[in-house]
């Protein structure tokens, strides 16, 4: 039987400038669903919203017989892992988030390695920046707040300020939170893969 590798990735938030990204170690046989989890604890969203990964103009989402797919053109993504999607270095696949805002990241596989068996996996090696709050209206809704917080003369700084709260910092990412919130999430679902 042939080892499994692990996939370096990294998670961009497109048309984030600057840049908005994690590096993370994940098993290349990573089932989808286990795959939208660590990028939700990794890049810092609430899990509270649709989403889709996008490849080859195929999309592979949550299928909900409740909601029927209105163009019936969304795969199972129960059905498939990573490495159905990406099988070498700088393939890429697109996860996005939230319909509305559209939140879209560029999954780009940076290396296949050998297991570390002193390592958990899913791991966060890296990142930088704050993930943007929920429903801020896409990445230019975020970055019109972002404006409207520097200015506090802006009509508009107070609700700003009052609906963000003291706490957030775009500027702020912790790769050590981000690792324990996944080795939390992962180890108390007995995920393997």
């Amino acid at each position: 039987m042939p080892s499994r590798n692990i996939y370096q990735i990294k998670i961009s938030l497109s048309n984030s400038k600057p840049p908005i990204w994690r590096r993370l170690l994940v098993w290349g046989d990573m089932s989808l669903p286990k795959l939208h989890l660590a990028i939700q604890i990794a890049m810092g969203w609430c899990n509270g919203h649709l989403h889709q990964f996008i490849k080859n103009d195929r999309f592979y989402g949550v299928i909900d017989d409740e909601f029927p797919d209105p163009f019936g053109d969304t795969e199972d993504e129960t059905q498939f892992k990573l490495c159905d999607l990406i099988k070498k270095e700088k393939d890429v696949v697109l996860y996005e988030y939230d319909f509305g805002d559209s939140w879209m990241h560029k999954i780009t596989l940076e290396k296949v390695l050998k297991p570390d068996p002193a390592l958990t996996y899913p791991l966060c090696i890296k990142g930088k920046k704050a993930c943007p709050p929920e429903d801020s209206g896409g990445i230019w809704g975020y970055y019109n707040m972002l404006n409207v917080i520097a200015d506090e003369t802006n009509e508009d700084y107070e609700e700003y300020a009052e609906w963000l709260g003291d706490a957030f910092d775009p500027e702020y990412f912790s790769v050590s939170e981000v690792n324990e919130e996944l080795q939390n999430s992962f180890t108390k679902s007995c995920v393997v893969n």
